[in-house]
């Protein structure tokens, strides 16, 4: 039996779930998620090959998790044990897509996780997803692994929910099996944060529409099949306000089509995975592939943003606890002036600290993850926005130091590719930058729990 035959359509829902659960309990009992200790291997360690199950100390606290969200974890844990790092390293060199990772996901229906039953998906939470994504980065695939799959988890949200019939019996299953890959077109390369200054046009044609605009950073653009695509159709300055006017599109992105142009930017991390400027010149897209009201885009987009901000936070979470992971078996196995390195105070406490701060930012991140999930109207809108920011905010920051000290406790073998910490350094700043930036956090934290003044 493998994990993915919870979501196959041999069985109703109810009864998959619990032969998906039982499954998981048994894995779990067989392959435990906590583990022995490090082996040593000489006084100047190597880099561990693979992300292994049943050779790999977890170093974060396990209390509180529910059953589901520690199901999600091994078997996770088990298809990226099956990846070694070296897959990593070289996909993150070559800057090669990590189509393999993707389609190991897709077959055992992991895509899907939070997609509801009755579309195929695992019909779990953003709880259960962020662990996901925790558990991705924390695998040793990095920033480029979660970000391969990103946009298929959160993304779909808003099309789950406001998805004409067409599109939720046609797009999400397959998008959820692996034959579609999907990106997100909201950035501009005017309007960074202002997403309501977006200026990307979608004029209506007897058919459809015509878009006409740029989008940036788009990631998975070069591989995906369709595009979740944010565009005015009432011009910026018809409207009396400015989040009026938008409205959101499920789109194919057809290169052989006249007036797309994709363009590939060269980045520092997650090189695995492409992000790019798309231009659009009178792109013509079908009227039915709008999603849900025209001119209602962003009161629909909302409904996905802050489900992004936990993923994040997971990955973030993740990506600091493999650093951390890495930095400790380090600082035991190195042995300097006959004893090692992590017997020594300057390389254990800021470790230490990097470690609580891990744990404080993970409580954050799955209590809005909680909040989020909550779906029943009991908790305010603004509340679960707040808490969603707070724990990115926390969880970027958190990862952040992990990972410089991880860095500083390889000494100059931080710097050495074999050991990945550089890449997870490279890779740690994308959680602190995207997709909201630190100080606009801030200001939201600012005004909507303190009630100052608002400063931009």
């Amino acid at each position: 039996m493998r994990t993915g035959y919870i979501l196959s359509r041999e069985a109703p829902p109810k009864v998959q779930r619990k032969m998906y659960l039982q499954f998981q309990r048994a894995l779990r009992s067989q392959v435990p998620a906590l583990l022995r200790g490090p082996c040593r291997i000489g006084k100047y360690p190597q880099g561990r090959a693979a992300f292994s199950t049943s050779g790999r100390r977890d170093i974060m606290g396990m209390t509180g998790f529910t059953e589901e969200q520690l199901t999600v974890r091994e078997a996770i844990s088990h298809i990226c044990s099956k990846i070694p790092n070296t897959y990593w390293q070289e996909r993150d060199q070559q800057e090669k897509d990590p189509k393999e990772f993707h389609a190991a996901l897709a077959k055992d229906g992991w895509l899907g996780i939070a997609l509801p039953e009755s579309l195929g998906g695992a019909g779990l939470g953003i709880s259960e997803a962020t662990m996901m994504m925790q558990t991705i980065t924390q695998s040793g695939a990095g920033m480029a692994g979660a970000q391969a799959i990103h946009a298929n988890v959160y993304a779909t949200q808003p099309l789950a929910k406001f998805g004409t019939k067409e599109q939720l019996e046609t797009t999400i299953p397959n998008i959820i099996n692996g034959t579609w890959r999907t990106c997100f077109g909201v950035t501009e390369p005017n309007t960074g944060l202002e997403t309501l200054k977006l200026t990307t046009l979608a004029s209506k044609t007897a058919d459809g529409y015509s878009v006409t605009g740029q989008k940036i950073w788009i990631t998975c653009a070069q591989v995906a099949s369709k595009m979740i695509l944010l565009a005015r159709t009432t011009p910026l300055e018809e409207v009396k306000k400015t989040s009026e006017g938008l409205s959101l599109f499920c789109i194919d992105l057809d290169r052989d089509s006249p007036g797309l142009d994709l363009r590939k930017i060269k980045k520092m991390g997650g090189r695995a995975v492409d992000a790019n400027e798309v231009f659009f010149d009178n792109y013509k897209i079908p009227a039915n592939t709008l999603i849900g009201k025209e001119n209602q885009g962003f009161k629909i987009i909302l409904h996905g943003m802050n489900a992004e901000r936990c993923l994040l936070a997971g990955e973030a979470l993740g990506l600091g606890y493999a650093a951390l992971e890495k930095a400790s078996e380090y600082a035991k196995d190195r042995v300097v002036f006959g004893r090692p390195i992590g017997q020594n105070q300057g390389v254990a406490h800021p470790l230490a600290d990097a470690f609580m701060k891990l744990e404080a930012a993970k409580l954050a991140t799955y209590h809005a993850a909680r909040l989020y999930d909550t779906n029943d109207g009991s908790v305010p809108f603004h509340e679960i926005g707040v808490a969603c920011n707070s724990a990115k905010y926390l969880a970027a920051e958190a990862a952040f130091t992990a990972c410089e000290r991880a860095v500083l406790a390889h000494g100059g073998m931080g710097y050495a590719v074999e050991y990945d910490v550089e890449r997870y350094m490279r890779e740690c700043f994308v959680p602190r930058i995207a997709p909201v930036s630190r100080e606009m956090i801030l200001n939201y934290v600012s005004e909507k729990v303190l009630g100052l003044p608002r400063s931009y």
